[in-house]
C-alpha cells in the first residue's frame, strides 16, 4: 500500500507541472544523445586509426610494432580467446567492401573456427553483432546490387556513416 502511495505521490509531483524535473531529464537526454555521438565518432577514428597501423604493419612486417600497440590493433594474442564482436570487427576492418553475414561468418570460419563453434547459430550472431557495430557507428548498412544487406567499416574519410536503418 505504501508503495502505491508513493508511486502515486511521485506521479503526482511530475504531472503537478514541476517544470523542474522535466527540465533536467531534457537536459539529460541532449546529454546522452551528445555522448553517444562523441562515442560513434570516436569508434571511427579508432577503427581508421588500427586500419592505418595494421596497413603499416602489412606493409613492412609486424616488426615495426612494439608488442603493446600489437595487441591494440590485434595483431598478438592476448593469452584470451579472441571475443567474438571483436572478431567481426577484425573481418570488417580488413574487407576492401561491404560484406554479407555470409562472408563475414566465412571469413571468422577460416581465421579462428573455436569462435563460431561456441554460437547455436553462428549467422544470427554475426548479424547481430555487425547490427550493433551500426549502432555504435563502427559499421555501415548497405544494400548489394541483389539487394542483399551487407556491412561495411566507417572510416573517417566516409561522409555517410549512416547507410540503410538497421534494427538491432
Amino acid at each position: 500500500m505504501q508503495i502505491q502511495e508513493s508511486a502515486s505521490a511521485a506521479r503526482t509531483i511530475i504531472n503537478s507541472g514541476n517544470g523542474h524535473v522535466e527540465e533536467v531529464v531534457r537536459q539529460a537526454h541532449e546529454e546522452l544523445r551528445q555522448l553517444l555521438q562523441q562515442r560513434a565518432e570516436v569508434m571511427r577514428r579508432i577503427g581508421t586509426i588500427k586500419q592505418t597501423i595494421a596497413g603499416l604493419a602489412n606493409l613492412f612486417g609486424d616488426g615495426v610494432l612494439s608488442d603493446e600497440l600489437l595487441e591494440l590493433v590485434d595483431r598478438k594474442s592476448s593469452g584470451r580467446q579472441p571475443g567474438f564482436t571483436k572478431a567481426c570487427r577484425m573481418i570488417l576492418m580488413d574487407a576492401n567492401r561491404a560484406l554479407s553475414a555470409r562472408d563475414v561468418c566465412d571469413r571468422i570460419q577460416d581465421k579462428a573456427a573455436p569462435i563460431l563453434a561456441r554460437h547455436k547459430d553462428p549467422m544470427a550472431s554475426v548479424t547481430t553483432v555487425l547490427n550493433r557495430l551500426v549502432a555504435y557507428g563502427e559499421a555501415k548498412a548497405v544494400a548489394l546490387n541483389n539487394g542483399r544487406r551487407a556491412w561495411q567499416w566507417v572510416t573517417d574519410a566516409q561522409s555517410d556513416p549512416a547507410g540503410l536503418p538497421v534494427s538491432a
